[in-house]
């Protein structure tokens, strides 16, 4: 139970930390009721009794009409007295002394901007502070100390705020309607100032060839550089193969057999020596 009664009060105090925006040291308003039931049950220091039920570091408070309420107790609620004068004072403006539940309503106020714990026994001031938004409550039973969940209306709060935030009033409407508005004609200026620009660049660049041609007919400068076209030229002859006469293959055959038939007679045809010197040489010796 124990490790129960503790994940849920964790799961309390994150909500609150979350959608209320309180933060350590958490702030804890006591009223001489619960200081009373503190001491009766031997519950003591108060402070670190609060801090391990909130699972953080605490700054406890009181108000001077709780103080004046424990005065008027009378000696039954005289350590309760002494207990309340060792805690901080939470500044109640109010110039008549007030009730201690009356006075707290008054500190905690519609929203609770101050982010405070609120600590009592009175049943009546917990069902009072249930409707007001982001007020977390604590109170004692016997020798323990329970944080009571948030109410329906304190989660209501939250829910109606969160879509709130979610969805754009009518003056940040307005402002952005005006914002795009500025974008808009700042952009058609620019626009408009870009196309005056090309214009003048258009105009500059026409002019600028107007004088260039101008003074080139004044000057009887060409436009451009005039070359003469090549002609086609003929092979350079050093560079050519002399041209070889071509004869008829039949002709060429014809005085080829020609010449082999002369050969041949030519071959066939022998000289022949007559030896009739010689034989009369040989007689005259």
């Amino acid at each position: 139970m124990r490790v129960k009664k503790q994940k849920r009060h964790r799961k309390i105090v994150r909500f609150c930390t979350a959608c209320f925006g309180f933060r350590q040291p958490y702030k804890v308003v006591l009223d001489g009721t619960f200081v009373h039931h503190l001491i009766a049950n031997q519950v003591t220091p108060a402070d670190k009794a609060l801090s391990t039920t909130l699972a953080a570091s605490v700054k406890l408070f009181t108000t001077k009409c709780v103080i004046d309420e424990l005065k008027r107790l009378g000696e039954s609620h005289s350590e309760a007295l002494h207990a309340a004068h060792e805690l901080a004072i939470a500044r109640c403006e109010h110039e008549k002394k007030k009730s201690a539940d009356a006075c707290i309503m008054d500190v905690i106020g519609e929203k609770n901007p101050e982010h405070f714990f609120v600590a009592t026994q009175d049943v009546d001031l917990r069902k009072k502070l249930q409707e007001v938004p982001g007020v977390p409550l604590v109170y004692g039973l016997r020798n323990t100390l329970l944080l009571e969940p948030l109410s329906a209306s304190q989660r209501q709060f939250v829910k109606v705020s969160e879509e709130g935030r979610s969805h754009m009033t009518e003056l940040e409407h307005k402002i952005l309607k005006k914002r795009a508005k500025d974008i808009l004609e700042t952009d058609e200026m620019r626009d408009s100032l870009n196309e005056d620009e090309n214009v003048g660049d258009q105009k500059l660049e026409m002019q600028t060839v107007k004088k260039k041609d101008n003074t080139r007919k004044q000057l009887g400068v060409k436009d451009g550089p005039q070359f003469k076209r090549k002609k086609a030229k003929g092979p350079n002859p050093l560079s050519c193969k002399k041209k070889t006469s071509r004869e008829n293959p039949n002709m060429v055959s014809g005085k080829e057999s020609k010449d082999g038939d002369n050969t041949m007679r030519s071959r066939s045809k022998k000289r022949k020596r007559s030896h009739k010197g010689k034989a009369l040489a040989e007689t005259s010796s």
